[in-house]
């Protein structure tokens, strides 16, 4: 059973999402401010948080800096607010999706399910007779341990983050729009999907290029998309 965190200080909000993620047979954890999450995360095994912006004592915001410090687990960031810089924030401090208040809740619940797919598929244990490794000059992802290293150091990715690298790096050379990344990764129409794609981009470079604006692997092809450069093993 997968456990899932619940954080919103509208204890209503709680008791509803509960609702309908019990349905789907999901543990369901309750927090109702930043700190109360933080706790949870020390005792307990949490797979998916979902998270609101606006509390007392610690907001969503801050708290997904600190959980990040230490978690890779998927983040749902929930706010009343619907401005693009309210939803690039969250993404920018780590957070995996962004839903609006007031949201339908069964949209709520494939976004969690789709979060829990892919995390728990990064984290899986299954193995294949000989090791799927993807490689291009010093950047390395074996995909059977979920690992990704530059010049032999570890380099540690959220599931979208992976997952974004994952289809760059099975597919090297090729140019893929933002659209087509979208589409690949969240398995939705891209509407509206460039900042959010953009944004993880952006966190990908960082963690694997030595100078992210003059990047040696992730590389933008002005007007088409993304692509991974095939480079030789050094």
């Amino acid at each position: 059973m997968y456990n899932i965190l619940v954080c919103d200080d509208d204890k209503e909000i709680v008791e509803a999402i509960e609702i309908y993620l019990s349905q789907e047979g999901y543990h369901i954890l309750k927090a109702y401010d930043g700190m109360q999450a933080l706790k949870i995360l020390e005792t307990e095994d949490v797979h998916l948080l979902i998270l609101d912006v606006m509390m007392p004592r610690l907001d969503g915001i801050h708290a997904t800096l600190k959980i990040r410090e230490k978690h890779s687990i998927p983040i749902i960031i929930l706010s009343a607010k619907s401005e693009d810089v309210d939803k690039i924030l969250g993404l920018n401090v780590g957070a995996d999706d962004y839903v609006t208040k007031p949201f339908n809740p069964l949209e709520l619940v494939a976004r969690a399910k789709s979060q829990l797919r892919r995390y728990t598929q990064l984290g899986g244990t299954a193995k294949e007779e000989s090791e799927t490794i993807y490689e291009t000059g010093g950047l390395r992802m074996n995909d059977d341990l979920k690992e990704v290293t530059v010049d032999g150091e570890p380099v540690k990715l959220t599931p979208i983050e992976y997952n974004i690298l994952k289809l760059l790096m099975r597919n090297q050379g090729r140019v893929f729009s933002i659209g087509q990344i979208y589409e690949s990764i969240w398995n939705e129409e891209a509407i509206g999907a460039d900042n959010t794609v953009a944004v993880h981009i952006r966190h990908i470079r960082e963690k694997i290029e030595i100078n992210p604006k003059d990047p040696r692997y992730l590389k933008v092809v002005w007007g088409v998309g993304y692509k991974i450069e095939k480079l030789e093993r050094h």
